[in-house]
């Protein structure tokens, strides 16, 4: 399992987890969280979402032509593991949104 922290405008938002690698995802709010949803897709007031592949919003702040191309390339990440190069860009990511992982 791997689990790292999402804020929205720098204040702690939730956590993404990975339940089984490359296939079982759950988002998850914190429970002490007032602000805004991080996706109009995963309001705030349903607490829990959980996904059979990659969450959609997450994969929209991934890189992609070139740039996800140099991110493999640089990083060695296989392309099938979203969440590993989410983790490598999390941290400087278009909008208010960002991701940093929980290591274990």
């Amino acid at each position: 399992m791997r689990k790292a922290k999402v804020y929205m405008h720098n204040e702690e938002a939730g956590w993404l987890i990975e339940d089984e690698l490359n296939q079982k995802y759950r988002f998850i709010y914190d429970d002490s969280y007032k602000g805004k949803a991080i996706s109009v897709t995963m309001p705030v007031e349903d607490k829990e979402f959980k996904f059979e592949h990659f969450p959609p919003f997450f994969e929209g702040l991934l890189p992609e032509g070139v740039n996800l191309e140099a991110l493999l390339r640089t990083k060695k990440i296989d392309r099938n593991d979203r969440f590993a190069q989410l983790m490598a860009v999390g941290e400087d990511t278009v909008g208010a949104v960002t991701v940093k992982e929980i290591k274990a």
